[in-house]
């Protein structure tokens, strides 16, 4: 018996939801993800999916809670390994691209939830995830200023805001060519380029 049809416990359940909603939302557009289509993947009736999530939007707020918590966390651990503010941003920027590599339907639940025009719970995690990053990136970006790594004149908001774009133009680049691997490729000379943007001149 599959992991998908077998009786799994609440947890378990929940954390299978959370990835056939991924694993859909790089097949298509998350707004057209239905909790039929979301039950079919798990091979589950919808009234068996409803005994764990009351509704679709409840569903969207595991999957966005869920992307929040591990994205951030990979960034922590991929700036604690560095032995520099300047590394540390290096490996944050490779780390979210790797994890977009792996998860390719993440961008397109984040972009969908900010686009919505009503202020949602998912957005609002959604909103939480992006201010919590640049919040992360504008304390490695005063620690580079310090450091002299970085240009002292540098202006911190616009750097992490420019930082968030440089991957999100990747992710963009990456869909319209329909391969996101292409992401792992171009990522370093995307870094270079922001890096010699920021940093001190001699």
């Amino acid at each position: 018996m599959s992991s998908r049809t077998r009786p799994l416990p609440a947890d378990e359940r929940r954390a299978a939801t959370v990835e056939a909603v991924i694993e859909l939302a790089a097949e298509q557009n998350p707004g057209d993800i239905t909790t039929a289509a979301i039950a079919q993947r798990m091979g589950l009736t919808q009234s068996a999916l409803f005994r764990h999530f009351p509704n679709k939007d409840a569903i969207l707020e595991a999957v966005l809670g869920w992307v929040s918590e591990r994205l951030l966390a990979q960034l922590d651990q991929a700036a604690a390994s560095a032995t520099t503010p300047l590394a540390a941003l290096e490996a944050m920027f490779m780390a979210h691209v790797g994890f977009v590599a792996r998860h390719p339907g993440v961008p397109r639940m984040l972009f969908g939830e900010l686009q919505r025009p009503d202020a949602t719970l998912p957005k609002r995690i959604a909103q939480a995830l992006i201010q919590g990053y640049a919040q992360r990136l504008r304390g490695y970006l005063a620690a580079g200023i310090a450091r002299q790594e970085l240009d002292p004149s540098l202006d911190v908001d616009a750097a992490a805001t420019l930082f968030i774009g440089s991957v999100q133009g990747l992710v963009m680049q990456s869909l319209i060519a329909g391969d996101v691997m292409r992401m792992h490729h171009d990522a370093p000379g995307v870094f270079a380029i922001y890096h010699r943007g920021i940093r001190s001149q001699p």
